[in-house]
């Protein structure tokens, strides 16, 4: 007499029959179904043997109800997200809680590259320059108004440019005239020395250090052979094509002042009213 193989259970006999082991004792199908398959989820209903099971967070589901709570659709071969309500496919709950490009409105995906400024999103790719164009990416950028620049673009359309080398004054600076130079620009037409912080003047259109001008346009005084720049005091006697510094417009005799007083020429001197002409 052969041995009897019968389900844990119910005991009715499994030869010729499907039976499925559950720790090691055989169990027949009915009886399987009724004590040891999962409860679906969604549908509350058995997850039968001969069913495809889906298993998520403890949670157990036909093939057929997992599904997106929102649009329908199955997510069994598709990437999905938990909520309290249920399960979430990720085109809708990007579009439901991820942020939109202000550039072309479109769904900034989870996990690729993006930039936020003052509350707004890009897509990086589409977060780009107002001047040229192109992508500004992890660049420096500067915004004016509601637009966007790259730092050469801004410069070559909005920051004053040097009167010397025409490049973009970024920092610093000094204006001369109504134009602008950078510090280091401004310099000496004669000698070239930076004339920032320093005394000077201008002949024209250039610029000169004292020195220079001095040498190269200035009149001689009459008195002391140096040059009368209208620097310092800046005051000065003309008489006769001849011109003086206000100290050393004195009599060429006495030494006594000049200035506001009367005096008369005696060939290359100049002299006081005490003295007889020669």
């Amino acid at each position: 007499m052969s041995d009897r193989f019968d389900c844990k259970n119910c005991n009715e006999s499994l030869y010729g029959r499907k039976y499925i082991q559950v720790e090691a004792e055989p169990h027949c199908i009915s009886c399987y179904d009724r004590l040891h398959a999962n409860t679906c989820q969604e549908c509350k209903e058995v997850i039968g043997h001969n069913a495809k099971e889906l298993f998520y967070e403890d949670r157990y589901y036909h093939e057929h109800c997992f599904r997106c709570f929102r649009c329908d659709r199955s997510l069994a071969d598709e990437p999905f997200t938990s909520q309290d309500h249920g399960l979430v496919c990720s085109d809708c709950y990007c579009n439901e809680f991820s942020s939109k490009c202000v550039s072309c409105d479109k769904t900034v995906m989870p996990g690729s590259r993006m930039l936020e400024y003052d509350g707004s999103t890009w897509h990086e790719d589409c977060f780009t320059c107002h001047g040229c164009e192109k992508p500004i990416g992890a660049e420096a950028f500067i915004p004016d108004k509601n637009n966007y620049y790259c730092v050469p673009c801004h410069e070559g359309r909005f920051t004053p440019q040097c009167s010397h080398c025409k490049k973009a004054l970024t920092k610093g600076g000094l204006t001369y005239r109504d134009q602008v130079w950078h510090q280091e620009c401004f310099r000496c037409s004669g000698c070239e020395a930076p004339l920032a912080g320093q005394t000077f003047t201008s002949q024209g259109e250039a610029s000169f250090c004292v020195k220079c001008f001095s040498s190269l346009y200035a009149k001689k005084c009459s008195g002391c052979n140096s040059a009368i720049t209208g620097f310092g005091d800046g005051k000065y006697v003309s008489f006769e094509e001849r011109q003086w510094h206000q100290p050393c417009f004195k009599c060429s005799r006495c030494s006594v002042s000049l200035v506001g007083s009367g005096f008369f020429p005696d060939r290359d001197q100049i002299l006081c009213t005490d003295w007889p002409a020669g």
